[in-house]
């Protein structure tokens, strides 16, 4: 069990998993908040300004755009793009580096849409020229990027990716899950000419789990105002929830369905203690804790899912486990020491890997000692196990 130096929290074991992270202080005493109504004018402030403060953080100022945060998972923002951006018949193409591509893919068809896979080489990423290849081969409606794949720690370019669909196809919106993303790596909207960036709050974020988050462009709105058809979910709509969302920001009370109050005092807690620091110092410390946590891992003589240098996710870590020691074997004595890392989630390596994330206050904290920790415990862990570094 383990207690912050800079912590007034109880002693519990360190989840250093790729969600959901650990808290700060102050995020867990804003869901504390006692009951409020979701229309009193404490509440409109609150989430009003927490609306507003997402546009920095995704580096928007179009106000064209519009931010959300809606009561759901993460898995919400993918209802919202295959309910309200693909109309039945319509292709997709899914840029696959790893497990979520396929619940993406699977999203999609749920909806109608007709989902078409890139897959990439587990560990790898999918290359600018099978993208341009693909573009020109068939009208896609969206291609889908997921920035970071919680199954393998891939990272993919974006910004790259965006330019080539604008190059090559440029009424093909872009569409970017954020949620092993948002908060450690660089996501400039506006300037990227992103299309929806899809989050959830239980990552980088900082905040206990139980929002949609995400920005839909004024291109992408107006995609959805196009529609020859009205949206396939219900409460998955444009329709229904993007005037409730420009009411919020604009501090005026709203409803469709009642949002969770608690949550939104705990996003608008996380979000000031984010931006309180410049954007470019916050991704420079993931950056230098991933550094340091792949250095160390391949200093054991253990190698990344990830394979290609720069393509390496900052706020986490797949590491293939050594010849001769299982799952069973290692996350159970890593366990014992206070420290819960997460097994594989790959379905075709799943056995073969662990995941460490690295994100939030046990980076940002610079007090905390929860990678040395770690690091410790994994090395420790390893020698028990019966394997030597």
């Amino acid at each position: 069990m383990t207690k912050s130096k800079a912590s007034a929290q109880a002693a519990h074991p360190l989840t250093l998993i790729p969600g959901p992270v650990e808290f700060t202080d102050e995020v867990l005493a804003a869901m504390a908040t006692p009951s409020q109504s979701h229309v009193s004018p404490q509440f409109v402030e609150v989430f009003g300004d927490a609306l507003a403060l997402l546009r920095q953080l995704f580096f928007n100022t179009d106000k064209r755009a519009q931010t959300f945060a809606i009561a759901g998972a993460g898995t919400l923002g993918w209802d919202f793009v295959s309910a309200n951006l693909i109309e039945p018949g319509e292709d997709a193409l899914v840029l696959h580096t790893g497990y979520f591509a396929d619940s993406l893919a699977d999203c999609i068809a749920t909806y109608g849409g007709k989902p078409t896979q890139l897959k990439a080489p587990i560990g790898d990423i999918v290359t600018l020229d099978a993208i341009e290849t693909a573009l020109k081969e068939k009208k896609f409606k969206v291609v889908t990027i997921t920035h970071v794949d919680t199954s393998t720690g891939v990272l993919s370019d974006i910004k790259s990716i965006a330019a080539l669909v604008r190059a090559v196809s440029p009424e093909t919106l872009v569409i970017v899950d954020g949620v092993c993303s948002v908060g450690v790596e660089e996501i400039r909207f506006d300037d990227w000419d992103l299309d929806l960036v899809l989050t959830a709050p239980q990552k980088a974020i900082g905040v206990p789990a139980g929002l949609s988050i995400f920005i839909a462009s004024g291109r992408a709105l107006d995609v959805f105002r196009a529609r020859k058809a009205p949206p396939t979910s219900y409460y998955a709509s444009f329709a229904k929830w993007l005037p409730i969302m420009q009411n919020y920001e604009a501090k005026k009370p709203s409803y469709f369905s009642t949002p969770p109050v608690q949550n939104i005092h705990a996003l608008l807690a996380s979000l000031k203690q984010i931006l309180a620091v410049p954007l470019a110092d916050r991704f420079a410390a993931h950056a230098r804790m991933s550094d340091r946590i792949k250095a160390t891992i391949a200093s054991y003589g253990l190698k990344q899912v990830a394979v290609r240098e720069g393509y390496q996710a900052n706020g986490m870590t797949a590491v293939y486990l050594p010849d001769g020691v299982a799952l069973p074997d290692l996350l159970p004595r890593i366990a014992s020491r206070g420290i819960v890392l997460a097994g594989g989630l790959h379905k075709e390596i799943a056995t073969k890997y662990f995941r460490i994330g690295h994100m939030g206050v046990s980076v940002t904290d610079e007090d905390r000692e929860d990678f040395d920790k770690a690091l410790a415990a994994i090395k420790e862990s390893l020698a028990e196990a019966g394997y030597t570094i």
